[in-house]
């Protein structure tokens, strides 16, 4: 198999795929349960809600199905220059590829674009490969959660410049 992958925005018709593979992927690491983002209103429509200002969802796609996806969006109940980083999760048969960083890279741009000066994220102990990830890409670790997210499940807080 090929390992060249595509990332592009998302479209109405991934849809279906993203809110699979959230499906898939947060109990692959015990965040089935409540104050996680699996149970978030937006899963099933993320193609809508991520076409509001200032915001951004990207997919990754490979052989024509979509495999991951990540995206920024205003920090619900923080200041109007941070921006948080959503929804970052990549099936099995992405990971190892490098479209990760990729993904990360291109979050990041976006929110620059859409003027945030800080990036943060939420996430649990025992994704290891993803918070290694956050901390090459320049986020560093919090002690306490920011603003008003509902995810009270996650236990592991970081933030960046950008």
């Amino acid at each position: 198999m090929s390992d060249t992958y595509l990332i592009r925005p998302i479209e109405p018709r991934d849809d279906e795929a993203v809110a699979a593979i959230i499906r898939a992927v947060m109990p692959e690491f015990g965040a089935d349960g409540p104050g996680f983002a699996l149970h978030d209103p937006e899963v099933d429509g993320m193609s809508a809600a991520y076409a509001q200002p200032r915001r951004a969802y990207f997919v990754v796609e490979r052989e024509g199905a979509v495999i991951g996806g990540a995206g920024v969006a205003p920090l619900d109940g923080g200041e109007a220059d941070v921006c948080e980083l959503r929804k970052m999760y990549f099936l099995p048969q992405a990971r190892g590829l490098g479209a990760g960083a990729a993904m990360m890279q291109r979050c990041l741009d976006a929110a620059r674009g859409f003027g945030f000066r800080r990036c943060y994220l939420e996430t649990l102990t025992g994704m290891d490969a993803a918070q290694a990830l956050y901390r090459r890409s320049g986020f560093t670790t919090l002690c306490e959660p920011m603003g008003g997210t509902g995810h009270h499940g996650c236990d592991r807080w970081f933030i960046r410049e950008l």
